[in-house]
């Protein structure tokens, strides 16, 4: 990759992301840090105002514009197999959201790019989720958004049937099963609940704000935590 390219991609990465560690850079780029840092630095000379420094990660700084950028072939082939897929396995209302999305991408490719994305031989047959199981979804995917309280009437793995009222965090997909990651206000700890396992969802009208050792970001730490012990995320 020519150093141009790689200063104009540096920027493309930090001004998609909060913030953007040089390690990230150096691992997506194929460099090493010490380059990373060097090409920073030389950006910050030419006047790109990215913010931060060597150890704490960047950021752009707030009202720095790049023109829109067109996708490559390859890219726009790229987005339209992750759509494909991702249709079959989403609830309805993001489905059409992801087609509607697509559509308004493809529109202002150019001609050639167009047809070739749109012709790419990857399909995702509507195999997925049954319509119930995608509505449940739905609702679930909701209530995170709004940060709404759940009441669920559930049943674990041996079949035991319990209520339970749940701050809900995040969905998560393992391959043809969708869970939803909570903090569990019966059993006062994190709980992952399988969506094929929910007899019933309410979305109550409480709704709930972050607290230290409750939030999603407690949780992730957790899965990395279990990760590195070469353990599975249990799923109840």
């Amino acid at each position: 990759m020519r150093r141009a390219d790689r200063l104009f991609q540096i920027v493309q990465l930090i001004r998609g992301r909060r913030l953007t560690t040089a390690a990230f850079l150096a691992q997506r780029l194929e460099v090493s840090e010490r380059t990373v840092y060097r090409d920073v630095a030389d950006l910050q000379h030419q006047g790109v105002p990215i913010e931060g420094e060597a150890g704490m990660g960047y950021r752009l700084g707030m009202g720095f514009e790049l023109p829109p950028l067109m996708f490559t072939q390859d890219e726009a082939s790229a987005l339209v197999a992750a759509a494909r897929m991702a249709q079959s396995w989403v609830d309805p209302a993001l489905a059409r959201d992801i087609e509607t999305g697509l559509g308004k991408i493809l529109s202002v490719l150019p001609a050639a790019a167009r047809v070739s994305a749109e012709a790419l031989a990857l399909y995702a047959p509507a195999m997925g989720l049954e319509p119930a199981l995608r509505a449940r979804l739905q609702t679930l995917r909701e209530a995170v958004q709004s940060r709404n309280k759940l009441r669920l009437a559930y049943r674990d793995v041996s079949g035991d049937a319990s209520e339970r009222t749940v701050r809900p965090l995040g969905c998560f997909y393992w391959g043809k099963v969708w869970t939803l990651s909570a903090w569990c206000e019966l059993r006062d700890d994190f709980r992952g609940f399988r969506l094929d396992r929910m007899d019933a969802i309410d979305m109550l009208p409480d709704r709930f704000r972050d607290e230290p050792g409750k939030t999603l970001a407690d949780l992730l730490r957790t899965f990395k935590v279990e990760k590195v012990q070469g353990q599975i995320v249990p799923i109840k």
